[in-house]
């Protein structure tokens, strides 16, 4: 593993790993108290949860991760630490409490967590330097989020990945589909029973370039 995370109290015995996990469900209950129509649980996701949501990344080929709606980090380490030297992650949320959390216990030179909206995508990927995103991790609640904020994300999304890349996207409804369909014809889709509460998960891929139709003429 090449991630430089490193996280208060990571090297620490069993009471230190527990205060850790206990002052990190803190920050999320409190970010959910605060912002519940933009928090998808009131706990974390799974390690189940994460190791399925992230099985398909080509990560040899991956330049740009971007995740919605971090939280606490939960994918942000399993993220880093498959993520190659050189590449990057970048995490947007719209809660100041999240992103001045993930500051201060996330070390690593391709860590950066932007206060925003998904909505914005576009511009923060182009203020980083890059033209396009090759994945995009999103645990944002669609079918509660403010009217017209869902299918702008999804668009967004769509126009910000790489042919190829992929929408990750993990959900206790079916909610999200609706919005990812017009964009993303292949859309794949999964299941997992081991969180609270049972997690859908979809992966909506980018279709790569159509071959130029003169070239077989």
């Amino acid at each position: 593993m090449d991630s430089e995370t490193l996280a208060i109290g990571e090297r620490g015995g069993l009471r230190e790993r527990l205060g850790l996990y206990l002052a990190q469900c803190s920050v999320f209950f409190r970010g959910f108290l605060e912002h519940p129509r933009m928090v998808g649980s009131i706990i974390p996701s799974s390690r189940f949860t994460v190791r399925q949501m992230l099985e398909p990344v080509d990560w040899g080929s991956c330049n740009l991760f971007v995740e919605y709606g971090p939280g606490i980090g939960t994918f942000c380490r399993p993220v880093l630490d498959r993520l190659r030297g050189d590449a990057t992650l970048i995490v947007i949320d719209t809660n100041p409490l999240y992103i001045d959390y993930l500051k201060r216990a996330i070390r690593d030179k391709r860590f950066h967590a932007v206060l925003g909206s998904a909505e914005d995508v576009e511009q923060i990927v182009r203020d980083h330097g890059f033209d396009h995103a090759d994945y995009v991790l999103s645990g944002l609640p669609f079918s509660t989020l403010p009217s017209g904020v869902a299918p702008a994300i999804a668009a967004a999304t769509h126009r910000v990945l790489r042919p190829g890349g992929a929408f990750l996207v993990y959900q206790f409804t079916a909610a999200c589909r609706d919005y990812m369909a017009p964009h993303f014809r292949r859309i794949d889709a999964g299941f997992e029973p081991l969180n609270i509460l049972p997690c859908k998960l979809f992966w909506g891929w980018k279709d790569e370039p159509a071959e130029d139709a003169n070239a077989s003429a």
